[in-house]
């Protein structure tokens, strides 16, 4: 029976590389998709999986995006419109030659090296997809870039990701009820201001750098403010400003997080993000996670040991920060549109310059001097948190960080 062209005339509900494929199979021309008439010959590398060179021409084995694995075909060089995919293809076929210890001018791939480019093929698929997603949640300025070349781990299984706290069971939360009446926050009197309204002193500069000492409390303006959104004293609201990449280190630390932008002295990262659990919700929490040799619990301890933030099945990019002796991130407490002081917002900041490419990370064990904190409650206990008086006997987890004054064990 002859192929024959013309129009989708149901709307589609779904968009995809699957549906478009399906559309130009079915010779549908769709306006949704973007299928017309003029590329609906046109076909989608979705990866390379194999290789081989044959009279001096080299040809790719192409997984075609919305066609099954039994429809790969070998294409020549000429025909793949797609350097980006072949660049990375040739440096992961040179590792795993390598790593066979096979000759880097094969003019074929054995079995073992063939699966291996498939894997990685496969991998960095899912990892894309994870990446689109998580920028797809995210509601700032920075994007979220993912990179794993230590081994064939994809995005984790058990792990949502959010935008702002989740409020869990018998936490109550509620919003400011008033908010300043200024026009330029920063220029002001303080005492017209969100932060001398509540007695504390403006905790920005001009640049949006945080001035106050490390445990001494932020409140910014909030949504009942006058102030436009470019108000100076918006800052954490803003969300993450810088580039961030989410990778696999190479050290058995699981995975990190590295900028890849240069970040100044006294700027804010990130948020610490989670479900916002009660003390006794984290005690039981903890002596699960304590078991595990894994900790994502965060005390909310600026005024009392009441709420912990639990970051280990939901939360941001923070969750992927590791722990380091000499750290390069400063946690502070920051108040918005909840200012209850039971449920401040964790923020990390700078506490040096960080050069673009550097890993980003916290003590877990961070401590505040008592000369420098107002609350003398201020200790951003991590590892420990929600297990202080728990009679379990924990397990000593060792410290991988690498830097000069490590402390050998986590906790």
């Amino acid at each position: 029976m002859a192929r024959y062209l013309k129009d989708c005339s149901v709307p589609c509900k779904l968009t995809g590389d699957d549906l478009r494929a399906l559309c130009r199979r079915q010779r549908l021309v769709c306006q949704e998709l973007s299928v017309t008439r003029d590329n609906l010959g046109d076909y989608e590398v979705e990866y390379l999986c194999n290789y081989r060179k044959f009279k001096d021409q080299e040809f790719f084995l192409v997984k075609w995006k919305g066609y099954s694995e039994v429809e790969n075909t070998w294409e020549p060089y000429k025909n793949l419109k797609c350097p980006r995919m072949l660049r990375q293809f040739r440096r992961d076929m040179r590792l795993a030659l390598l790593l066979a210890n096979k000759p880097l001018r094969s003019t074929s791939l054995d079995a073992s090296t063939a699966s291996f480019l498939l894997q990685k093929a496969k991998q960095r698929l899912k990892l894309l997809r994870w990446e689109e997603q998580l920028n797809r949640t995210c509601n700032h300025k920075g994007r979220i870039f993912i990179l794993n070349e230590v081994d064939f781990d994809g995005p984790p299984t058990d792990f949502i990701y959010i935008s702002d706290y989740k409020i869990g069971e018998g936490v109550m939360a509620s919003k400011a009820a008033a908010g300043c009446k200024c026009t330029h926050c920063i220029k002001e009197p303080l005492n017209g201001c969100c932060a001398g309204a509540s007695e504390h002193r403006m905790a920005y500069n001009d640049s949006r750098q945080v001035k106050i000492r490390p445990g001494m409390p932020i409140y910014e303006c909030n949504s009942r403010c006058c102030c436009g959104p470019d108000c100076g004293n918006r800052v954490v609201q803003r969300g993450i400003q810088y580039d961030l990449c989410i990778f696999k280190t190479a050290n058995g630390r699981g995975w990190g997080v590295r900028t890849l932008e240069r970040i100044y002295k006294n700027t804010f990262v990130m948020e610490y993000l989670g479900e916002i659990i009660t003390s006794e919700e984290a005690e039981r929490r903890g002596e699960k996670y304590d078991k595990q040799g894994v900790t994502y619990l965060f005390d909310l301890d600026y005024v009392d040991d009441v709420y912990t933030v639990d970051a280990a099945h939901c939360g941001n990019i923070s969750h992927f920060v590791n722990h380091s002796c000499d750290p390069n991130l400063q946690v502070y407490n920051v108040f918005i549109d909840n200012l209850d002081e039971r449920l401040p917002r964790i923020a990390f900041f700078a506490t040096r310059a960080i050069k673009a490419g550097e890993e980003l990370t916290f003590d877990y064990k961070m401590t505040i001097d008592d000369l420098d904190a107002e609350s003398t409650k201020m200790d951003a206990n991590f590892s420990l948190a929600g297990m202080q008086d728990t009679p379990i006997k924990r397990v000593r987890m060792e410290c991988k960080c690498g830097a000069q004054n490590c402390r050998k064990y986590l906790f």
